[in-house]
């Protein structure tokens, strides 16, 4: 299943062809470098939805799914999360979770992007 889950999520960067495919792509090998146990899944796939590219460690960690104009990465624990960084710029209102919105220019900040995975592994790890 999980072979099965990495390559619908190369398929879908392939399909994309443009920025949002190549940023996908990006933050999923630093999803990767951050933790090196990781589960790729493909969830919610329905008539209307071709499905959402899924990490997952003991707990989903994240989804990525791409839009006209923004890849979003939602963390589906983020408000419990620091970040010091301030790397979460969406979802900021809810109890549980935050998001990071990246548009076609916006640089991603590697090290403090990895250490949010690698926190939101941990935090999973201790429930």
């Amino acid at each position: 299943m999980a072979d099965d889950a990495s390559q619908q999520i190369d398929a879908r960067i392939e399909e994309l062809g443009d920025w949002r495919g190549e940023t996908l792509s990006k933050l999923r090998a630093l999803i990767k470098q951050a933790d090196a146990d990781v589960v790729e899944e493909w969830k919610w796939r329905k008539a209307t939805n071709p499905g959402v590219p899924v990490w997952s460690h003991d707990g989903i960690i994240c989804t990525g799914e791409t839009y006209k104009s923004v890849v979003k990465l939602t963390f589906f624990k983020g408000a419990s999360l620091d970040d010091p960084a301030g790397l979460f710029n969406s979802s900021l209102e809810g109890n549980t979770r935050r998001a990071i919105d990246v548009h076609e220019d916006d640089e991603i900040d590697e090290p403090a992007f990895v250490a949010l995975i690698q926190a939101a592994v941990s935090l999973n790890q201790s429930r």
